[in-house]
C-alpha cells in the first residue's frame, strides 16, 4: 500500500467519525486541519516503522573472508582511478617525517644545549659574541670535510657576526684519534688554531700524529711536551664529549653542522649554508615560512 492510499484511508476514517457524531446528533469534534495533518502523518510513520520493521536484515559481508585475489585488483583499481593519492601519501609522509624528525633534534638539542654551544674546552672560531652560531663535528681524515674547508673559509671571512665552534669527532681511524688529541692540546693554545686546521686539512696524505705535530710546531709548540700531554684525561673528556652528543644527536658521519635547532648531516655547500644563517637571523629557524 502506498503512501497516498495510507493517507486517504486515514482521512476517510476520520471523515467517518465525523459523520457518525453528525448522526447522532453529538457535538462536532474539535479538529482543525492541522490536527488532520499530524493524524494523517502518525499513521504513515507507523506504517513505514512497520515495513522496515518486516523487512529482512542485509547479509553481511565477512571481510576476513574476501580473498587476496579479490581484494587486490580492488585495491589497484581504485588507485588507477586516480594515481595522484600515491604521490599525496608521499607528500604526506615526507612532512610527518620531517616534522618527527625535527621534533627529535629540537628535544635532542635542548637537552645538550650547554655541551654543544657553551663547552668550555670547544675551539671557537669568528665571532665569539656573534648572533649566529655554526656548529661542525669533523673528522680530519674526512675527505668531504677536506673539500668543505673552503666553504668555513668563506663565511669565517665574509660574515663579522658569525661565530663557529668546531668539535672533534674523530671516528674514522686511530689516526684521527692521535691528531685529535693533538688538535685538543692547539685548541688550548694561545695561536692562531685556524691556521692549524687548514695545515691538516691540506696536508697530503693521511693524517696523523706527526703530521698534527709538525702543523703545531710550525706555529712555534713544543712537540714532545705536546706529545707527553695528548694522553692525558682531559683530553680524552674533550674528545668523549663529542662523542656523547654525536650519540644524543645520532649524528654517525662527518661533517655534521649545527645551526639552531637543525642537524644538518653533510657537506651542503657554501651557498645553503649562508641560506641557513640568513634564516636564522630573520625568523630565528633555518627555514622561514613564506
Amino acid at each position: 500500500m502506498s503512501r497516498v492510499s495510507i493517507a486517504l484511508v486515514a482521512l476517510a476514517g476520520i471523515l467517518a467519525g465525523a459523520l457518525g457524531y453528525s448522526v447522532l446528533n453529538r457535538p462536532a469534534p474539535e479538529t482543525d486541519t492541522a490536527s488532520v495533518q499530524a493524524m494523517i502523518d502518525s499513521a504513515i510513520s507507523a506504517y513505514d516503522a512497520k515495513r522496515l520493521a518486516e523487512q529482512p536484515a542485509a547479509p553481511q559481508q565477512d571481510v576476513a573472508a574476501i580473498s587476496q585475489d579479490q581484494i587486490n585488483p580492488m585495491i589497484e583499481s581504485f588507485l588507477m582511478g586516480d594515481p595522484t593519492i600515491l604521490q599525496r601519501m608521499s607528500v604526506a609522509l615526507d612532512t610527518r617525517m620531517r616534522a618527527e624528525e625535527k621534533a627529535k633534534a629540537t628535544s635532542a638539542i635542548a637537552t645538550m644545549r650547554d655541551k654543544i654551544f657553551n663547552d668550555p674546552r670547544q675551539v671557537v672560531l669568528g665571532n665569539p659574541d656573534g648572533d649566529v652560531t655554526l656548529v661542525e663535528f669533523f673528522d680530519y681524515n674526512c675527505g668531504y670535510c677536506r673539500s668543505a674547508l673552503p666553504d668555513m673559509a668563506a663565511l669565517l671571512a665574509e660574515d663579522p657576526n658569525l661565530r663557529v665552534v668546531l668539535k672533534e669527532f674523530p671516528i674514522l681511524s686511530n689516526e684521527s684519534i692521535d691528531a685529535a688529541r693533538v688538535a685538543v692540546l692547539v685548541g688550548d693554545a694561545d695561536v692562531d688554531y685556524w691556521s692549524f686546521h687548514e695545515a691538516l686539512f691540506t696536508s697530503r696524505g693521511k693524517v696523523d700524529k706527526q703530521v698534527a705535530l709538525d702543523a703545531a710546531a710550525n706555529l712555534g709548540l713544543s712537540p714532545v711536551t705536546l706529545e707527553l700531554d695528548m694522553g692525558t684525561p682531559t683530553v680524552a673528556e674533550t674528545i668523549q664529549t663529542s662523542y656523547e652528543i654525536a650519540k644524543a644527536l645520532n649524528i654517525t658521519g662527518t661533517p655534521t653542522y649545527i645551526i639552531g635547532n637543525e642537524i644538518i648531516p653533510g657537506a651542503i655547500g657554501l651557498d645553503e649554508l649562508r641560506s641557513r644563517i640568513a634564516n636564522m637571523r630573520a625568523c630565528g629557524e633555518t627555514a622561514c615560512e613564506g
